[in-house]
């Protein structure tokens, strides 16, 4: 798939509609970098959407931070400034805290459970949080299992993250799982934390390979691990207002070519996750592999995470989540 930049069109209106030829506008906002799979699928959506509406619907991307880091683009979602915007769910537990749930550390065993419990009636509901705050979600695609990386240690049990700087995404689940390790998290977006390790601000951060090296962090990090802590969902949200807007073909249209956007990219992601590991050992990374006595290590350290967020969620939704993702 090649990964065509669309040129920045000037004007606020999320949706514009021409009547001369009765052509809509969709602006749409990333902020992953332009070789992430998440970049690659907007393009998937752009061109699949447009084919089906025969140009009547025309999509402007801006991928890459465009229009600022992934809060700023939830924000204008929000405020109707773009139609939709593709980053990770944690984006959204500010407005929905029940996607915290599916947040929970050691929850799913791989990546085909964690699809299997977002396509099923888990996320049905979450899908009607957000509906009910004024988002409409068009679909769930990978951004995969979260891995520690840092300055000072290699990462070997849950000891070892005792007293370190970890940025995490601003997710209470993601952050209280941390401080349960030992570690001294600071929740920050994701545009401002290649300069925050670089300057040594931070001794470390969570990501997935792909995006320690789609966005160089290990040019700023030594250390290495393969952690697993969370798997993490992108999700693709549109403002509801904008949506509903749609006729109902229109609104068939993004669904169909969001669908095959949510496949194509799972797919890729899926193929590229452990060369994404080998390329970032090949650049200089120390990798330290945990082994199954020191994940549990973690396990046990994080183990009441689920009962804490029960004073803040549902706990019928978390005990729901835990269910389809043991089952």
């Amino acid at each position: 798939m090649k990964f065509l930049m669309t040129g920045i069109v000037t004007g606020a209106l999320l949706l514009t509609s021409v009547a001369a030829d009765a052509q809509t506008r969709l602006r749409v906002a990333g902020n992953f970098p332009m070789d992430h799979t998440a970049t690659g699928a907007m393009e998937v959506f752009k061109e699949r959407i447009e084919e089906l509406s025969g140009g009547s619907i025309t999509v402007d991307n801006f991928p890459a931070m465009q229009l600022g880091g992934a809060t700023e683009n939830v924000d204008q979602v929000r405020s109707g400034a773009i139609f939709a915007v593709f980053t990770s769910i944690a984006y959204f537990t500010r407005s929905v805290p029940e996607l915290e749930a599916v947040s929970l550390p050691f929850l799913f065993s791989d990546r085909d459970k964690a699809f299997e419990v977002m396509d099923g009636p888990v996320g049905e509901l979450m899908d009607e949080r957000l509906l009910a705050t004024g988002f409409v979600n068009l679909g769930y695609m990978e951004l995969g299992f979260r891995h520690a990386t840092n300055n000072v240690r290699p990462i070997t049990t849950a000891e070892d993250f005792a007293g370190l700087r970890i940025r995490l995404q601003p997710n209470q689940v993601h952050l209280d799982s941390f401080r349960a390790l030992g570690a001294n998290p600071q929740a920050m977006d994701v545009s401002e934390l290649y300069s925050a390790l670089q300057q040594g601000v931070l001794d470390g951060q969570e990501n997935p390979y792909n995006i320690i090296f789609t966005r160089r962090f290990n040019e700023v990090q030594t250390h290495l691990s393969d952690s697993g802590h969370f798997f993490d969902f992108i999700n693709v949200v549109a403002n509801r207002r904008a949506f509903e807007n749609l006729s109902e073909e229109q609104q068939g249209w993004v669904r169909e070519a969001m669908r095959d956007a949510v496949q194509w990219q799972r797919e890729a992601a899926r193929d590229l996750d452990e060369g994404f590991r080998e390329q970032l050992i090949a650049a200089g990374m120390i990798f330290t592999p945990i082994s199954p006595e020191g994940r549990e290590t973690m396990r046990q350290a994080t183990l009441g995470i689920a009962e804490d967020l029960k004073s803040r969620v549902d706990p019928a939704v978390i005990d729901m989540v835990i269910a389809a993702a043991t089952e």
